[in-house]
């Protein structure tokens, strides 16, 4: 997988973990580093583990889907990315407290990386490459964009969440088409 995409494809999961992230801001106040480290790294371990685990799913049964495995990779992607820009646009608000304990972070840094998840069966679709460099940078990414995040909720309010949010669809959107269009000779 080219590096240009990895970068795309994590800054496009990392959507949900930074609007999540910017409510958290929002609801501690001011936000020390204790609180922001605490949010990034929940979310970029569990945006690193999920594509593995996906990845690992996706390969046991590539073979039987090989023939249309980009159609499913573009498709997830898809889903995905038109899902973020729904719930974007949805307006409903994301109920998000001060709470940094295990539980509650568990809870959502499982919920924001879902995505991951299929997001790690389409790359198993597509190309079949290593998992553990784009793994690492999702993961990276995702925990560097939910710091950034939580300081920013905490400075300007939840301003950017959606338009983040609607930001990351698109590009999972557009890394999809283009899985597709090579697949199909047309790129």
């Amino acid at each position: 997988m080219e590096p240009l995409t990895v970068i795309l494809l994590a800054v496009g999961l990392a959507m949900d973990a930074f609007a999540i992230a910017i409510c958290k801001g929002l609801a501690i106040g001011r936000a020390d580093w204790k609180s922001m480290l605490t949010v990034g790294l929940w979310f970029g371990f569990f945006q690193a583990l999920m594509p593995i685990i996906g990845f690992y799913l996706g390969l046991s049964f590539r073979d039987l889907i090989e023939d249309y495995d980009h159609w499913i990779a573009a498709g997830l992607l898809a889903v995905i990315g038109v899902n973020m820009i729904r719930e974007a646009l949805s307006g409903d608000e994301e109920n998000v407290d001060a709470d940094l304990g295990f539980r509650i972070m568990l809870i959502l840094a499982i919920a924001t990386s879902i995505d991951a998840l299929a997001v790690g069966i389409s790359i198993a679709m597509s190309d079949g490459g290593g998992i553990f460099a784009p793994a690492l940078a999702i993961g990276l990414i995702t925990m560097l964009i939910s710091v950034i995040g939580v300081k920013i909720g905490s400075v300007f309010g939840d301003r950017f969440g959606s338009k983040a949010e609607i930001l990351g669809g698109v590009i999972l959107i557009l890394i999809g088409a283009k899985i597709l269009l090579e697949h199909t000779g047309y790129i």
